[in-house]
């Protein structure tokens, strides 16, 4: 009994291996009669019903991924596996198969539309470890044709809000040479799918969303369909956060150190202005290599020079006070020279008693300004008050009415307060401008 189980159990076995074997030899058989039928007479030459309709070709894609964005070149990358589908009559047949899913070889044998991407500058397809290609063809005369491309593609930015700006980078697809009367590109419904965006290489930006729009182009050689698919994309600018913006503001804050050094330290401050000044140079410098020579004034410029304009103007405001308190002291010198009798002339002396705890000083010391400020007091009387008291000819009539008493010893004082008062005013204004406005 045993061994006519093990015969049995053989029979079984070879009996399934025939059906198994002669299954797919006669759908090979059948799959080579239809092609050589349908090839026999088959003009690859010629689009489906030319001179009847024209030609439907419905598109979808599937974007493997995004990215680098290029912004010196202003071009972007992506990779797509990119469809296309039509019917050819002509392809039509009648069997137990429903499809035929052929290699890249018989895409050569079919007529296949003349899809170019418009505005593409360089564009790869794949060849390992066999062409990614693929042919389907159903019985009903419809044809699959897919292909993944890794295109390098136009996309012209405006970086007027560079680093805060947001782009939309197209595809543009159509028929290179036959016009809206022969064939028409059509989107599905779901025509475009993405992939994971964890794998994209898009560094600097966010994908946000993309969308299909179709056009007709009008040329001097016809109408042609175009399609396009827009990526949008907006930048982080957390690089651009550490690398100038933070570097910028440290920079002018620094700078403003000066004004509570003492005005006589000249090589301390003379310093300070001329490294903070060299930064702000090195950092506008660094600044542009990131992007391309374009003429007119991004975001980050601005930033950069009205930092630079700020860093400048606190070494200005130290030469400038440098220099009136020290044009002063002469005229200073003079006045006392005019205070004294002239020679020959008999002078009688005067002395002051001052009692102070019942002790008795004569004469009396004269008592020093503890701060000499040479520039602080203003001439007295009533024409000088409303004067902008700068230098102590207020009286001879070089200034005019009007002007706001300001004391130059007190510039550093004022300095304190109107440089980071301004520098807040600017940033507020500028960051509620570029991200809300």
């Amino acid at each position: 009994s045993r061994c006519e189980s093990t015969e049995e159990y053989d029979y079984d076995y070879l009996s399934i291996n025939k059906t198994w074997v002669l299954t797919p030899k006669a759908q090979e058989t059948d799959a080579t009669q239809i092609l050589n039928a349908l090839l026999k007479n088959y003009d690859n030459k010629l689009r489906p019903d030319i001179g009847i309709k024209p030609t439907f070709i419905d598109v979808d894609i599937y974007v493997n991924s995004i990215g680098p964005v290029s912004v010196i070149q202003m071009e972007y990358t992506i990779d797509i596996f990119f469809a296309q589908t039509w019917y050819d009559r002509r392809l039509r047949f009648n069997s137990t198969l429903k499809a035929l899913t052929l290699n890249t070889n018989m895409v050569s044998r079919i007529w296949i539309p003349d899809t170019f991407f418009r505005n593409s500058k360089r564009a790869d397809s794949h060849w390992i470890t066999t062409p990614n290609q693929l042919l389907r063809i159903w019985n009903d005369g419809k044809v699959l044709y897919t292909l993944r491309l890794t295109i390098e593609a136009e996309c012209l930015l405006q970086l007027q809000n560079f680093p805060m700006d947001t782009h939309s980078c197209p595809l543009v697809f159509s028929s290179y040479g036959y016009p809206r009367e022969e064939i028409v590109y059509r989107w599905r419904r779901y025509s475009i799918e993405v992939s994971d965006q964890r794998t994209w290489r898009l560094y600097q930006f966010d994908f946000t969303g993309l969308r299909n729009t179709s056009e007709v182009l009008r040329t001097g050689a016809g109408e042609y369909m175009v399609m396009t698919v827009s990526f949008d994309l907006s930048r982080r600018m957390g690089y651009f956060a550490i690398q100038t913006y933070i570097p910028c503001i440290l920079t002018v804050v620094l700078s403003w150190v000066s004004f509570w050094i003492k005005r006589d330290s000249t090589p301390a401050r003379t310093s300070l202005g001329i490294t903070t000044v060299l930064t702000m140079t090195t950092l506008s410098t660094i600044s542009r290599k990131h992007l391309p020579r374009v003429s007119y004034i991004t975001a980050m410029d601005l930033f950069v020079s009205v930092c630079f304009i700020f860093v400048f103007a606190a070494l200005m405001e130290y030469a400038t006070l440098n220099y009136l308190v020290g044009n002063k002291k002469p005229l200073e010198h003079n006045n006392r020279k005019a205070r004294l009798p002239p020679a020959g002339a008999q002078v009688m002396p005067s002395f002051t008693t001052i009692n102070i705890n019942n002790i008795m000083h004569w004469p009396p010391e004269i008592e020093e300004d503890e701060d000499e400020d040479p520039g602080s007091p203003c001439l007295e009387g009533k024409e000088c008050e409303r004067f902008f008291c700068c230098i102590e000819d207020c009286q001879t009539g070089m200034w005019r009415e009007g002007r706001v008493r300001i004391h130059i010893s007190r510039l550093d004082s004022y300095s304190r307060v109107f440089f980071p008062t301004a520098f807040l005013l600017f940033n507020i204004v500028y960051w509620i401008a570029y991200l809300y406005l």
